[in-house]
C-alpha cells in the first residue's frame, strides 16, 4: 500500500509491514521516514541491521542470500537497501524474490531516488507495493510547505501567525534539512511560544536553494515573481548564465515542436506520449502552450539566441539581464518591461 509521509508513522505504530520502499528526492524526508521505520524495528526486536550499497556492478547475490539465510544467533534484522536508480535486472529480481518469499526474521526497507510511473509498473515495485508499504516523498511547496513548517514549529512548542510561516517558507523554500535547522535555531534562541513576524525576519537566514530545472519549471507554469527570485538566487549562488540558458532553451525547443504539432491538429496526450513526458513535466507544459502563441515560442528563440551572443562577447549586453527577459517573456509576455520585474531584479 501507499502512504503519505506525514502517514508513516501512524502507519508503523499499527502494524510493522515485511517492506518499505522509501522513493523521491527530497533528503530530509527520505532520511526521516528511514529513520522511523528503523525506530518502528528496533522496538518491535529488529535489532540487527545489514546494509546493503547497490551501486553499479553491486552483486544481488549477497542481497538474495540474506535474504535466504537464518540471522546470526536468531537476532532479527533490517535488510537496509540503498540504490542510486532503478534497479537492474538481477536487481529488480532479488527484490522480487523477496516480495513472494519475505523472510520471517528480517524486514526490507529500500530507498531510491523518485520513480517515474512506468518504473512503478514494474513487476518487483507492484510486488513489494502489495507486500508492504511505499511512502514516496515530493519537495514541499505552497500550501503542503505552510503545513509542513506549521506542524515542525508545533513539535518545537513553537507557533507562527500565517504571515511568519510565509516569511519562513520564503527563506527556506527548496530546501527542507535548512527549514529543520531554522526551526531548531528559533526554539534555542526564543524557546517555546509564539514567535513574531520580526523574530523569524531577524533569526532565520536565506537559505532557499533551487536549481536551473526549478526555473525552468516556474517559467513554464508563468510564475514570473518566483522565477525572478530564483535567477537572482541563481547568479548569486555562482551558477554559470550559460547553464541557465540551456536549461531555458530546452523548454523552448521541446515548446517550439509541442506546439506546431497541436497545431496540425494531433491530440495533445498523443503528443505528449510521442515526447515521452513524465506525468509531472505535463501539466507544467500544458500551461506553458495554452499561454503562449507560437510567434511568442519563436521570438523567445530569438532572444534566446542573443543571450548566447552576450555570453559568448559577440553582443553587448549583460548576461542576467538577458536571461530575465526571456523568463519575462516565456512566463507572462504582457509583464515584460513591468517596473516590478526589471532587470535591476538580478544585478
Amino acid at each position: 500500500m501507499k502512504v503519505y509521509p506525514d502517514q508513516l508513522d501512524g502507519q508503523l505504530k499499527r502494524e510493522l509491514g515485511p517492506a518499505y520502499v522509501l522513493s523521491g528526492d527530497e533528503p530530509l524526508q527520505l532520511m526521516e521516514a528511514a529513520d522511523a521505520v528503523r525506530r518502528a524495528g528496533r522496538l518491535r526486536g529488529f535489532l540487527g541491521r545489514e546494509v546493503f550499497s547497490a551501486e553499479a556492478g553491486f552483486e544481488w547475490g549477497q542481497f538474495r542470500a540474506a535474504c535466504d539465510a537464518y540471522a546470526l544467533f536468531g537476532e532479527p534484522r533490517i535488510l537496509d537497501v540503498r540504490l542510486a536508480g532503478k534497479p537492474d535486472r538481477p536487481g529488480a529480481e532479488a527484490l522480487l524474490h523477496f516480495a513472494e518469499q519475505p523472510p520471517d526474521d528480517a524486514i526490507l526497507l529500500l530507498s531510491l531516488p523518485r520513480l517515474s510511473a512506468s518504473d512503478q509498473k514494474a513487476r518487483w515495485f507492484q510486488a513489494l507495493e502489495r507486500r508492504g508499504v511505499v511512502v514516496q516523498v515530493w519537495p514541499l511547496e505552497g500550501d503542503k510547505l505552510l503545513r509542513w513548517l506549521d506542524c515542525r514549529l508545533n513539535a518545537r512548542g513553537l507557533l507562527a501567525d500565517q504571515s511568519g510561516l510565509r516569511l519562513l517558507a520564503a527563506r527556506v523554500e527548496g530546501n527542507l534539512l535548512a527549514a529543520a535547522q531554522e526551526i531548531e535555531k528559533l526554539h534555542i534562541l526564543h524557546g517555546s511560544g509564539r514567535l513574531s513576524d520580526e523574530q523569524i525576519l531577524q533569526s532565520v537566514a536565506d537559505s532557499a536553494r533551487y536549481d536551473v530545472f526549478d526555473l525552468a519549471d516556474q517559467v513554464l507554469r508563468g510564475r514570473l515573481g518566483k522565477a525572478a527570485r530564483i535567477l537572482a538566487g541563481l547568479k548569486g549562488e555562482g551558477v554559470a548564465a550559460p547553464v541557465v540558458l540551456w536549461a531555458l532553451t530546452r523548454e523552448l525547443r521541446l515548446l517550439n515542436q509541442l506546439k506546431s504539432e497541436l497545431l496540425r491538429g494531433i491530440p495533445a496526450e498523443t503528443v505528449f506520449s510521442q515526447h515521452r513526458l513524465w506525468d509531472s513535466r505535463k501539466a507544467a507544459l500544458s500551461q506553458a502552450l495554452q499561454r503562449l502563441e507560437l510567434p511568442t515560442i519563436r521570438t523567445a528563440l530569438v532572444l534566446a539566441a542573443r543571450a548566447d551572443r552576450i555570453m559568448k562577447g559577440a553582443e553587448l549586453g549583460e548576461d542576467w539581464d538577458a536571461l530575465l527577459q526571456l523568463c519575462e517573456l516565456l512566463s507572462h509576455p504582457g509583464a515584460v518591461g513591468h517596473p516590478a520585474f526589471s532587470t535591476t531584479t538580478c544585478h
